[in-house]
Formats: structure tokens, C-alpha cells, sequence
């Protein structure tokens, strides 16, 4: 039998939500919200499947603000990161491309880092 829980979420990501359920069809934002655990679940185990030496990229989109955030996880792993590019975009996001060769652990440990800080808007990992 499903549960229910109670989320915060800022005015911006409800309006968000809302618009989703609307655009894309669901029946409320409660299946908005599963759809998007589902999906968060599915890439958080493909993360844990990764194994070995692996290239890969990470987009990253975040305030032009928090950018001394993004400087200490950087720092914090350039044993892994070959390339990064950063480039200015709309309404104050800058986005940062990092070319990534390394061990699957120091992946996954970057990816995370990015994630739980509460500041990035947007984290995608791509493995070729």
C-alpha cells in the first residue's frame, strides 16, 4: 500500500512540477514526483554498475554565484578531470563541461559531490 510523505519544494520547482503535469499529462503532481524518483533511482544504478577505468563527461549547470563551490570540487578531483569548459549562459547559469578519465569510484564520488551540495541546478553524467 503506498505511503504518504511530505516534501518541501521551493515556489520555482512547484511551478515546475505543475507545468509537467500539465504539459506532459499525469493525472497529479504526486505522479510527477514518482516519475522522477523513478528515474533518479534508475541512474543512481547505473552509477553503482560502473566499474573499472572509465572516460566519461559531466555537465553542470549552476548560479554564477556558487562558482567557488564548483572550484573546490574541482580541485578536489583533478586527478580525474582531463578538460574542463566553462561557458556563460542566460539569467546568470554558467555551465561547465568536464572531460573525465579515471577510476569508476572517483566518478561516482564527483557526480555525488555535485549532487548533494544543494547548488547545482543541473548534474548529468554521459559514459560513452
Amino acid at each position: 500500500m503506498p505511503r504518504i510523505i511530505s516534501v518541501s519544494l521551493s515556489e520555482n520547482l512547484l511551478e515546475e512540477v505543475s507545468r509537467i503535469q500539465r504539459e506532459m499529462g499525469f493525472s497529479g503532481r504526486s505522479e510527477v514526483i514518482r516519475a522522477g524518483l523513478r528515474r533518479l533511482i534508475a541512474e543512481h544504478r547505473k552509477l553503482e554498475r560502473m566499474r573499472g577505468r572509465i572516460n566519461s563527461i559531466l555537465l553542470v549547470v549552476h548560479e554564477r554565484e556558487d562558482e567557488d563551490i564548483v572550484n573546490r570540487i574541482k580541485h578536489e578531483f583533478d586527478d580525474i578531470i582531463n578538460t574542463q569548459l566553462h561557458s556563460h549562459l542566460k539569467r546568470n547559469k554558467c555551465l561547465e563541461i568536464f572531460i573525465l578519465d579515471g577510476d569508476a569510484e572517483r566518478t561516482r564520488e564527483i557526480v555525488e559531490c555535485f549532487e548533494t551540495c544543494g547548488k547545482m541546478e543541473y548534474v548529468n553524467l554521459i559514459v560513452p
